[in-house]
């Protein structure tokens, strides 16, 4: 069994259903707590995976992006609205509504797309070895829900 690592972020989001039945149809918030799972076959001279800081630092941007905005279906009447008042704390989602299932696979290719990036930088704070890939993301929407995708079967 590989050696696995998990580094866990929370970030303040909202979002809107405009396709379901019920209340969440209505704009809504969560303190969503992301986590997202690395392995690799062995460990480093330091005895690790890989640092943390090099997972923190690849995907600081994804969840300041993240964080107090509002995620919606770009086909959802309010959503330019909404993107010319609030900027860039409005996401689209194209045609499909930011369900826990479409955040978590959106973060886990962003996080995967992004790890690669900075595995290439040759000045690294935190090099990441080749051997280390991305396991799985989780993305809890409230303490007892969460979503999660792998790649990986």
């Amino acid at each position: 069994m590989p050696y696995r690592i998990c580094k866990t972020f929370e970030v303040e989001s909202g979002h809107i259903l405009s396709h379901h039945a019920g209340r969440c149809r209505f704009p809504h918030g969560h303190t969503r707590r992301v986590e997202i799972v690395l392995e690799a076959d062995d460990v480093d001279a330091n005895g690790m995976v890989c640092d943390f800081g090099a997972l923190k630092e690849s995907i600081a941007p994804l969840v300041d992006a993240f964080d107090h905005s509002i995620c919606m279906n770009t086909a959802d009447p309010m959503f330019s609205v909404l993107r010319q008042a609030y900027g860039e704390r409005v996401l689209g989602f194209e045609n499909q509504d930011p369900t826990s299932e479409v955040l978590v696979r959106f973060f886990h290719d962003q996080v995967h797309s992004r790890l690669e990036a900075y595995r290439q930088k040759a000045d690294a704070r935190f090099p990441i070895r080749p051997g280390v890939r991305l396991r799985s993301v989780r993305i809890w929407e409230t303490s007892s829900s969460w979503a999660e995708y792998s790649a990986q079967s």
